[in-house]
């Protein structure tokens, strides 16, 4: 390969400029309407079908975007059209946020003081099984333990632990404050009590 034939490889597409432009704004619309319509827990990706998912479609939608066409010029060209469409678009819901929750949907609570909402699990299509798993990869064990759980526009799942009332909290320190008075029961330092050394029996009759 000589020089001119790598300058045409790298520098001369295989398609026109302008098709190199409108594919890929095509495939940006079509993916934020299928994600939209497809529901968020593909981008929350809470099994390995979800993940499966988006792996395809990256993959399929690849060909669509560079065409007949593997020049260096065409895939900047392309990735600049993706860049400057993204934030163009960004850019303008940044202003119209009434607009942005209708194409983004706004959060879902799937859980409310340590209840699970079904029928918002259901209307995502969320199992109560993918649900704790979700739960527990934020380091909370029970669906008890939650205050909320909120599936957001985004398609994270945000945790909020549940804290203890008033009424817990003193009963609480009033059963450690029990252990630690108790006789054996742990000291200050967390360590059981040392009951003292034993004193010798008196002999009878000794006053």
């Amino acid at each position: 390969m000589d020089f001119n034939e790598l300058l045409v490889n790298l520098f001369v597409p295989g398609v026109s400029i302008l098709e190199k432009v409108i594919r890929p704004i095509l495939v940006y619309a079509f993916l934020v309407v299928a994600l939209r319509v497809g529901g968020r827990r593909e981008l929350a990706q809470l099994n390995s079908f979800d993940l499966v998912v988006l792996l395809t479609i990256s993959n399929t939608v690849q060909n669509a975007i560079i065409g007949n066409d593997n020049s260096l010029l065409g895939g900047l060209v392309g990735a600049a059209t993706l860049v400057l469409v993204n934030a163009a678009v960004v850019r303008y819901l940044y202003g119209h946020p009434t607009l942005e929750r209708r194409l983004e949907g706004g959060p879902v609570w799937l859980v409310r003081n340590g209840r699970v909402i079904t029928e918002n699990l259901r209307r995502e299509l969320i199992s109560e099984d993918e649900l704790l798993a979700a739960i527990r990869r934020q380091g909370v064990d029970s669906v008890a333990e939650c205050d909320q759980v909120i599936l957001e526009a985004s398609g994270t799942i945000t945790v909020i632990p549940r804290r203890p009332t008033a009424l817990e909290e003193i009963l609480a320190r009033l059963d450690r404050l029990e252990r630690t008075l108790s006789p054996g029961g742990p000291g200050p330092t967390g360590r059981p009590q040392d009951p003292g050394p034993s004193q010798p029996d008196r002999p009878a009759g000794e006053g």
